[in-house]
């Protein structure tokens, strides 16, 4: 039988969940871990940091050819996913008339 482990609390944040708007988010200990006072160490310190602090850079107003192409891009994926539904449909129907029910 294995000796079982206890495995001690070391401090490290692997992922961060102090995240602005939620209801436990605490300002002073965002910038504890900005600038490394957590005990944050190795990559996963330095990502965790990066990653809170770095914001997504997407346009704010899309153009009317981009706004175009989005909507054509999502209508041609869902035509995709339907024409695979129904031809799975249309098959299984065939297969029940012509060989199982026969």
């Amino acid at each position: 039988m294995k000796k079982r482990v206890d495995e001690q609390d070391d401090g490290r944040v692997i992922a961060p969940m102090n995240v602005d708007g939620m209801p436990w988010y605490s300002p002073q200990r965002q910038g504890r871990e900005a600038s490394g006072e957590a005990g944050e160490t190795g990559v996963a310190g330095a990502a965790g940091s990066a990653a809170g602090s770095a914001g997504a850079s997407f346009p704010e107003k899309l153009t009317f050819r981009e706004n175009l192409a989005f909507a054509f891009g999502v209508i041609k994926a869902v035509l995709l996913i339907a024409v695979i539904f129904i031809g799975a449909l249309l098959a299984f129907i065939l297969f029940c008339t012509n060989v199982w029910l026969k």
